[in-house]
């Protein structure tokens, strides 16, 4: 199902399904070995124009959308939305990475870890709201990115969202089997293939992973509407056995077992919450759907806010109840919840809990695949991803290509990688990601073109320079600090405090959101910033070793191609517009009919 591009009078040309090179390729740069030789000679050419370029909302909204063909359908609702945002957040997390970490980072005080990584999230979940209520299409972060922060730094962006949902998909995939496992009370390794000749972080084959995924797959490219009503009674059900959980765990509980609260003091609490951000990985997948919302305006706030708070506080009862059951150091690192009711004499109950475990993760599963397609759907229109990526089916309204590309890539590296090197480098990507989104929303508020005057302009560069700086010597100092080390914070603290007093009462907003918009800007942007630049300085070396690899690997696919495919793309699309008051489209300004066309979607 290819897209030759835009035809002379704007439309689109249609063809039936192929695989050619141009449904790959179809930029004028690849025509011939010629035009791609003179292309790399530009590259240092085209990459200064893709750096500087900025998208606008109504580019967005109308002109990248257009190039799917077929439009997504509206079918969902805040109802819809609340239950995507706990069928996306609750699952692999806290029922596997809570016993490790109790047990060996923060002890107790895991329940104050659950608190600052939801804090951040919830900060993060701010930022997504106004940016998917304005700009309500599937590209979620990389489409914000694109609008504010330009191409080059949307294209790395994007490439981490997409290596945060394969890995966390392949991860969650993993623990499916190892909860299933518990379930037919079986080792997990017995439903694994050991391959003794392999590394042991590779050699663990795991087939009913990939069962899982296919399954999942065919779930989320037959209807949007459809994985939303399995999410929801997945959801319910799980809902259900979180509570009892909670309830049945406090009527267990033994004070005693708190007395030794943060054994490992402040900085287990930070190592864990860096780790813990695994646990609420997932809610970014809810922006994603924006463009199938009905009511973007009202709908997107209602689902992305109030499912973050119904996540947050079973986490942290889930913390409590567990650490309250039996002492930190005799929980179970592989399935703390079912070994928790063992000791409490309910050897029963891990049924239940195994059960429950499953339905989180397959709706996380589920979910993510459905978010992790409109990302990828949403790149491949702007070319930077072959364009056949971008193509939604005319009868499902789903992105049918994209969504199989991301999870066969899911199942190929669930079936072979070990869970444990999964999640080291998750975190880190999510952290990157939503730190750029907190910093583009200060970009929105504080920058327009055309409007904002160069004097303000530089004083928003060095406040935001200082906000970022300051947040980075923060963490690099806690990173190779102890508990007893505190002088530098006197001074990169206040650093950070005086540059965001300063964008507050020095710099003037240039724009103000025309339907939802984060309270108290530039305070709650800026400590989003903040605060998932010191989380990232908890991460291990090792994590940041992969994500600069990854990092690497990016860098050669957009110069080799992505630059090129995005640059001809964005050309072709300058000469086919025609008339006198029309520019770039990559500069945002549309023909009248899109205008319009925008300000009926933004009524909506």
């Amino acid at each position: 199902m290819g897209v030759d591009g835009a035809s002379g009078d704007g439309g689109i040309r249609r063809r039936g399904c192929s695989c050619t090179k141009d449904d790959f390729l179809p930029e004028e740069s690849f025509k011939s070995w010629g035009n791609y030789v003179q292309a790399l000679k530009e590259t240092p050419t085209r990459f200064m124009d893709r750096v500087f370029t900025r998208s606008r909302d109504s580019t967005e909204l109308h002109e990248i959308k257009a190039r799917s063909q077929h439009e997504m359908k509206k079918t969902l609702t805040w109802w819809d939305l609340i239950w995507f945002g706990i069928g996306a957040v609750i699952g692999a997390g806290i029922f596997v990475l809570t016993g490790l970490q109790a047990k060996e980072v923060s002890g107790p005080a895991v329940v104050l870890s659950y608190v600052v990584s939801g804090v951040s999230a919830m900060l993060s979940v701010f930022c997504y709201t106004e940016f998917a209520v304005e700009i309500p299409v599937a590209g979620g972060s990389f489409a914000y990115l694109r609008v504010e922060l330009g191409d080059f730094m949307a294209f790395i962006a994007a490439g981490n969202i997409l290596l945060e949902y394969v890995i966390g998909g392949a991860a969650v995939a993993r623990a499916w089997t190892s909860y299933f496992a518990t379930l037919c009370n079986h080792d997990p390794e017995d439903f694994r293939i050991i391959v003794h000749s392999m590394s042991p972080d590779y050699g663990h084959l795991d087939p009913i992973a990939v069962a899982v995924v296919c399954i999942i797959c065919v779930l989320a490219v037959l209807s949007t509407k459809g994985s939303s009503r399995f999410n929801y009674i997945a959801s319910v059900i799980h809902v259900i056995v979180i509570l009892f959980i909670i309830i049945v765990g406090f009527t267990k509980a033994d004070p005693k077992n708190y007395r030794d609260f943060a054994p490992h003091g402040v900085h287990g609490i930070f190592k864990s919450s860096a780790v813990l951000f695994f646990a609420y990985v997932g809610f970014d997948a809810v922006s994603t759907m924006a463009e199938e919302t009905k009511n973007p305006a009202r709908d997107i706030p209602i689902g992305l806010v109030g499912s973050m708070v119904i996540t947050t506080t079973a986490y942290c009862l889930l913390a409590v109840a567990l650490c309250l059951m039996q002492p930190y150091s005799q929980i179970n690192k592989d399935a703390p919840f079912s070994v928790a009711f063992e000791a409490v004499g309910m050897s029963w109950a891990k049924y239940v809990v195994a059960a429950g475990a499953l339905k989180g993760m397959t709706t996380v599963l589920l979910v993510g695949a459905v978010g992790q397609a409109r990302y990828l759907t949403h790149i491949a229109r702007t070319h930077m991803m072959p364009p056949w990526l971008a193509q939604v089916h005319p009868k499902t309204g789903t992105p049918i290509n994209a969504t199989i590309v991301m999870l066969a890539a899911t199942a190929i590296i669930g079936f072979f990688t070990e869970l444990g090197i999964l999640a080291d480098l998750l975190s880190i990507s999510t952290l990157f990601i939503f730190m750029l989104v907190a910093l583009a929303l200060l970009v929105r508020r504080y920058y327009a073109s055309g409007e904002t005057t160069t004097t303000d302009r530089n004083k928003l560069i060095i406040c935001l320079s200082l906000i970022i700086g300051s947040s980075i010597a923060t963490a690099v100092y806690w990173a190779v600090s102890d508990d007893k080390d505190w002088i530098a914070y006197v001074i990169t603290v206040p650093i950070w405090f005086l540059a965001t007093v300063a964008l507050a009462f020095f710099v003037p907003q240039a724009r103000k959101p025309k339907l939802w918009g984060v309270p108290l800007v530039p305070w709650l942007p800026s400590a989003s910033i903040a605060i998932n630049i010191f989380l990232l300085g908890s991460i291990d070396g090792a994590s940041f070793m992969r994500f600069g690899i990854w990092t690497g690997v990016l860098l050669l696919y957009y110069f080799f191609f992505g630059l090129h495919a995005s640059y001809d793309t964005a050309k072709e699309s300058e000469a086919n517009k025609i008339g006198d008051g029309l520019k770039k489209v990559e500069e945002g300004v549309v023909s009248s009919e899109a205008k319009s066309g925008s300000q009926i979607e933004l009524v909506k």
